[in-house]
């Protein structure tokens, strides 16, 4: 309740309060600070919540109300004051027939009139209810005292001494050194007022009781409250259409003639009736509320014994796994173990199978060598037809079979763990609880072995993880943009392979899939990471060439039909990254002037290329060259083309230029800056030319800075 009690100007306890029309309270004293004058005509503004005015307290002083440099109260800046609590003050008010006084916390302003704040009725029932609050703390903190229980330094680390002094803003009790340290009374702390501990207060206050000059009277002992405008008068109506107690001085006078009045105690007991009834209204409420915060701490201590729980269930559940993973494992290493056993026990067969047959291959040789060498035919004759067929059946031995190994040394064995560990990767937790019945379907699982990047297409290739209750009916596959952007819809329908085509080169792309049935759509899969090619291969696009235009050679190869220019794209856009291809001359008769470059999509294409504002481009002839964009032509250079001669375009969006090559040399400077945007390989030809793309090149290394 004390906030309830404190002054919104000076933080401390009302004193004196007045009674604002619009029903905030402020102290006497704090009313005449913040009374301003006014220029003479002028009517105060009725609110200043929304304004900009040098009374726009809102804004200016709502960063000053919590400050940690000042325990939550005051600031200050170099032309305006301010009380401790953020409220603007201003100094006394010089005696002006034209003043006004806005509130504090509603900052709407009225004006007041030769009364000043005699106007203002003094809340006496706010006085009476502080002194009483007063009292009662000061009791409270004498029993206290009389028990040997002192207040203690709120500040200190350890072991608390007394306190010394108290913060009536901060509500903050210091002992000498931490007030010094902590609130010292300098800057914005100088305006807090520092008071005495209640302890303290409270002996002060029961010495002083016994010369009678410190003790206050009750609260029951105060006088009845009288006119505002007779003094001598008490309050005995009350005016219905003012809302303000009158006396009957003032109904004779007929201030409140044709307002609608009523005895003082009959309007007393209907407002006090009226406070109980909304007090039950908002007791309920509080109770409910109280309520509530014992369901949610007895909340705190379920979500405790359940995390714990839940963890402990986590744990098993994981272990569980490994426990089956390491099982699998010893059956896998038993296989491994078998199958080195038996290529060991075949291997070392063969070695020792083959070694005797060659101690016999060996002994047989020496022997044979010996009986070449006896000089008695007859002899020999007697032995060399079965030596013939000894050594012709060894050699029939060594076959091609024989001297090759029955095993190898690799293992025929092959364990596919990325589908096991594209399931791993993806074990996450269901939200909601798991119920039977018609569900959505289940996260598809992306086959990475299958899911593969062409040039600036891509391939995805998916699969269901496990039965579902309800027939799936189709799929969603989602790309971003290739820079981290949002997700678009490329591909709805029940096949489980997509391939995109269009993507951008040098670029890394985000995919996911999700299915959906009757019931709904199901979770998205996990995301995989598609990198397109550094180096662009592409063709050139008959779908937008001019009706003039031959496409051969697999769309590879460009001539014309007519005598004027026409313009044919490439089936590649480019929005980043660094790109070359090359054109090859291969008819240039009569000397005409192709154009070569880039363009966007929308360029015209029965015009040279470079002639509007979509197309950039060199056009080159047997002797020259000029750059041109939006028919502007710059930059002329020697040298021209022949049939044989290639004409390169580096595009490098990294630097957001585009430079041109002849025969693997630059031609001329830098032709295009600040380029941005989306381009498309571009060249514009007539019947006396036939070129052909060459795209998938690397970049020069000979460019000109």
């Amino acid at each position: 309740m004390e906030e309830e009690l404190k002054c919104p100007v000076c933080g401390s306890l009302f004193k004196d309060p007045i009674l604002l029309p619009c029903s905030h309270n402020v102290c006497l004293a704090c009313a005449r600070n913040i009374t301003v004058q006014t220029p003479e005509g002028e009517t105060p503004v009725q609110s200043r919540a929304s304004g900009s005015s040098d009374y726009d307290y809102l804004d200016m002083d709502k960063m000053s109300l919590y400050s940690e440099t000042d325990s939550g109260y005051g600031s200050y800046t170099p032309c305006q004051l301010k009380s401790p609590n953020g409220v603007r003050v201003f100094p006394p008010a010089i005696a002006h027939r034209h003043c006004s006084l806005t509130c504090p916390l509603c900052h709407r302003s009225v004006s007041l009139d030769e009364r000043g704040l005699r106007g203002f009725p003094r809340n006496r029932l706010l006085e009476a209810i502080v002194a009483r609050y007063q009292q009662n703390r000061a009791t409270s903190a004498s029993s206290s005292s009389s028990s040997s229980t002192a207040v203690k330094c709120q500040l200190c680390d350890r072991n608390p001494v007394d306190a010394a002094v108290m913060c009536e803003q901060c509500d903050v009790f210091y002992c000498n050194a931490c007030q010094q340290r902590c609130h010292p009374s300098r800057g914005p702390l100088a305006k807090h007022r520092l008071v005495p501990p209640p302890n303290q207060a409270a002996g002060g206050a029961a010495g002083g009781g016994g010369s009678g000059g410190g003790q206050q009277p009750p609260a029951t002992a105060r006088k009845p409250a009288t006119c505002v405008d007779h003094e001598a008068e008490n309050f005995n109506m009350y005016c219905c259409s003012c809302k303000a107690p009158v006396c009957m001085k003032c109904l004779e006078e007929g201030k409140h003639a044709k307002h609608d009045v009523k005895p003082l105690a009959v309007m007393w007991k209907q407002h006090k009736c009226q406070i109980s009834q909304a007090l039950n209204g908002v007791s309920d409420k509080a109770k409910d509320a109280k309520e509530f915060l014992v369901q949610l701490k007895n909340m705190l201590q379920q979500i405790q014994e359940n995390g714990v729980e839940f963890e402990a269930c986590l744990v098993a559940q994981c272990d569980s796994l490994i426990e089956a993973l390491t099982r699998q494992k010893a059956k896998l290493l038993t296989k491994v173990t078998k199958e080195k056993e038996y290529k060991l026990k075949v291997v070392r067969d063969q070695i020792t199978h083959c070694t005797m047959k060659l101690r016999q291959t060996t002994g047989m040789m020496e022997y044979c060598l010996e009986v070449l060498k006896e000089n008695d035919p007859s002899g020999f004759l007697q032995i060399s037809d079965a030596l013939i067929k000894r050594v012709t059946s060894s050699q029939d031995q060594w076959v091609k079979g024989a001297l090759e190994p029955k095993v190898g040394p690799e293992f025929d064995l092959t364990l596919n763990t990325d589908s096991l560990l594209q399931t791993i990767l993806q074990l996450d937790f269901c939200q909601g609880k798991v119920e039977s019945g018609p569900s959505v379907p289940a996260a598809p699982l992306l086959q990475l072995e299958k899911c593969c990047t062409r040039n600036n297409s891509a391939t995805l290739a998916w699969r269901v993880v496990a039965p579902q209750i309800n027939p799936i009916e189709g799929y969603i596959l989602e790309l971003d943009d290739g820079n981290g952007g949002q997700y678009r819809e490329v591909y709805v329908g029940k096949e489980t392979v997509c391939t995109v085509d269009g993507l951008h080169f040098n670029s890394s792309y985000n995919a996911r899939v999700k299915a959906y049935n009757a019931i709904g759509v199901g979770p998205y899969s996990k995301t995989v990471v598609l990198k397109t090619s550094d180096v662009a291969w592409f063709t050139f696009d008959p779908t937008s060439a001019h009706r003039d235009i031959v496409l051969t050679n697999e769309n590879q190869t460009v001539s014309c039909n007519s005598y004027d220019d026409r313009v044919v794209l490439g089936t590649a856009a480019f929005s980043k990254g660094i790109h070359y291809w090359e054109v090859s001359i291969d008819r240039y008769d009569n000397h005409p002037d192709p154009a070569f470059g880039i363009a966007r999509i929308n360029t015209m294409k029965d015009m040279m290329l470079g002639k509007d504002d979509k197309a950039w481009a060199m056009y080159v002839d047997n002797n020259r060259s000029w750059f041109m964009h939006n028919n502007s032509h710059t930059n002329r250079a020697e040298g021209g083309i022949s049939k044989g001669s290639t004409v390169g375009v580096l595009l490098d969006l990294t630097k957001h230029t585009l430079t041109f090559f002849i025969n693997k040399e630059q031609h001329g400077p830098t032709a295009f800056e600040n380029l941005d945007g989306v381009f498309m390989p571009a060249v514009s030809l007539n019947r006396n030319v036939q070129v052909t793309l060459l795209t998938g090149l690397e970049v020069p290394k000979n460019i000109k800075q």
